[in-house]
């Protein structure tokens, strides 16, 4: 059984949001909390929030069980680019530079490696 967290314009560019979330992808959820927590950038504070998020709501769905005995791994994790809020700089000579302040949007899938089989 998996379960779904997402992050909505979070006003990083998505070029950094990347570069911590290849760190976690496809690892189990103790170690991937470990890597955000010793990781130094600030967007890895941001998805170390997201990745508690998801485990709590793996644990709403599965009641009784912990995420420790199922061996929970991140399965999937997306980054993708949010709205650009577009501002101008002065430049010389009378110009203006456009600024581009990027967001992102980031989607995690916690899953479980435990495979049960139920027959009744």
């Amino acid at each position: 059984m998996e379960a779904l967290a997402k992050l909505n314009n979070c006003p990083t560019s998505p070029r950094k949001m990347r570069l911590v979330v290849d760190l976690i992808r496809g690892e189990r959820v103790e170690k991937a909390l470990s890597i955000l927590k010793f990781t130094n950038k600030e967007a890895a504070i941001r998805v170390e929030k997201l990745l508690l998020s998801a485990i709590k709501n793996w644990e709403s769905k599965n009641e009784g069980s912990r995420p420790e005995e199922n061996q929970l791994y991140v399965k999937t994790i997306m980054v993708g680019g949010g709205r650009q809020l577009k501002r101008l700089r002065p430049a010389p000579q009378g110009r203006g530079y456009r600024i581009r302040k990027r967001s992102n949007h980031v989607t995690l899938v916690v899953d479980s490696k435990n495979i049960e089989t139920k027959t009744n």
